[in-house]
């Protein structure tokens, strides 16, 4: 009697463990921000832009007065 209980926990013991077990995790709350990082460099300056047309020729003054 006492090898058939301990025959039958260790039958139900391995068939618990042989099935599969899935766990589920729940994400804990955030941890504190950390800190900013440093600035980066500038970038480089673009290129000079092509010179511009020339403007319209300017009004005649008034002949002077004699």
């Amino acid at each position: 009697m006492k090898y058939a209980l301990l025959s039958a926990a260790l039958v139900m013991t391995l068939g618990l463990a042989a099935c599969e077990k899935t766990v589920v995790t729940q994400p804990g709350p955030a941890g504190a921000t950390g800190a900013t990082g440093s600035t980066g460099s500038t970038g480089s300056s673009g290129a000079t832009g092509a010179t511009g047309s020339t403007g319209a020729a300017g009004k005649t003054g008034d002949a002077p007065a004699k």
